[in-house]
């Protein structure tokens, strides 16, 4: 058992649906189980309450909830993504589900909930040992919404 598992408030119902979005998203995901509301709950009852998944062996929790909480980038999930070619289609994936582009390498998908679509490759630009190289990095990073990382290279090389 996770001793710490990151818990994340759904409105409208969503959750169900959004834990099958992202355990669509990656190989090693998958619905864990669910807890359906009972009668006299703040939900329709035999419908999803809790619903428990798991992405890369990290354990999440959704409950639907009121409309009285809102997500904000304050909170977000980092994807640390292999190449540009996983970049490209986690992000492509968000936005033709309702996502919106932040910037950075942001995105919150249609349920507000935030994104880091991320590699550890653009940390060698952002945070590499040429502080030049990074600083120029860092301000092309500033101008991405996706990350790029050729860009990012680019700019690290002073190209």
């Amino acid at each position: 058992m996770q001793k710490i598992v990151t818990n994340i408030w759904y409105t409208d119902g969503a959750a169900q649906e959004a834990a099958e979005f992202y355990v669509s998203l990656f190989d090693d995901a998958k619905i864990t189980g669910s807890i359906p509301f009972v009668e006299d709950a703040h939900g329709k009852t035999g419908e999803a309450m809790v619903v428990n998944w798991e992405l890369a062996g990290q354990q999440f929790t959704g409950i639907n909830g009121d409309a009285s909480a809102k997500h904000d980038h304050a909170m977000s999930l980092l994807v640390n993504c292999d190449d540009q070619a996983e970049i490209d289609r986690l992000w492509d994936a968000f936005l033709s589900n309702g996502g919106r582009e932040i910037e950075c390498g942001w995105i919150a998908d249609k349920w507000g909930v935030n994104w880091q679509v991320w590699s550890t490759e653009a940390e060698k630009y952002v945070g590499g040992p040429d502080k030049a190289g990074a600083e120029r990095a860092v301000k092309a990073m500033y101008g991405m919404k996706k990350i790029d990382l050729q860009g990012l290279k680019d700019a690290y090389e002073g190209e």
